[in-house]
């Protein structure tokens, strides 16, 4: 991890939902290109693109190329919504690669895969186990503005669902162009907002219900 801090602006020292999160680079397998490059988050903000960052513990087990396979079926449908999809783990580039190429469940997959070999920002994240030097089942999900705005974390022997990210994706997104609204449980495009007032308290059946 390679931060590039702005000293105008205020950076936490570790991630915290609602505040922003310092831009920095990882190295990275691409696999839609087959090379190695890099992932820069500051250059995504200047582009406005929504992050999603995909912790996961390691290449080459048994509950994270089901998970990386069901990102990818939902790849298509994040990026749609202007969001870059970035998986993360403590191995290598080259071992992402190498990883890549023999399971037949990543044959799918076409979102950069960075690595964070020493933990920084898994640390940063605070998705690192210490005594594993692996990342928890991290997922986080910063806005265009640099400000993350949801965080899921899961013990290493739970796999995650990719739907719920894109319904939280979607909801994310469409709060920001309506700041005013707040979206209820289970709440899909389409669904009925909430609009926060003295009027609504004690009556949100009725709201959503009318």
């Amino acid at each position: 991890m390679s931060c590039e801090h702005d000293h105008t602006e205020e950076y936490p020292d570790f991630a915290r939902v609602g505040e922003p999160v310092p831009p920095f680079t990882m190295d990275a397998y691409d696999p839609a290109e087959g090379a190695i490059g890099q992932v820069d988050l500051g250059a995504l903000r200047e582009a406005g693109k929504w992050v999603v960052l995909f912790f996961y513990p390691a290449d080459f087990t048994f509950v994270c190329p089901t998970e990386l396979a069901d990102l990818a079926s939902k790849h298509e449908a994040l990026a749609k919504m202007g969001a870059e999809v970035i998986s993360v783990s403590t191995d290598t580039p080259y071992t992402h690669l190498a990883w890549k190429n023999d399971e037949r469940l990543l044959e799918n997959v076409r979102f950069k895969m960075a690595a964070d070999p020493v933990g920084e920002v898994s640390r940063f994240f605070d998705v690192w186990g210490f005594d594993t030097g692996l990342a928890l089942r991290g997922t986080f999900i910063i806005n265009p503005e640099g400000v993350l705005v949801s965080s899921e974390v899961n013990f290493y022997n739970v796999g995650r669902n990719a739907d719920e990210l894109v319904r939280k994706v979607e909801a994310n997104t469409y709060l920001k162009d309506h700041p005013e609204e707040a979206c209820p449980a289970k709440w899909n495009p389409g669904d009925k907002t909430l609009t926060p007032s003295e009027g609504l308290v004690g009556k949100v059946y009725e709201a959503l219900n009318d």
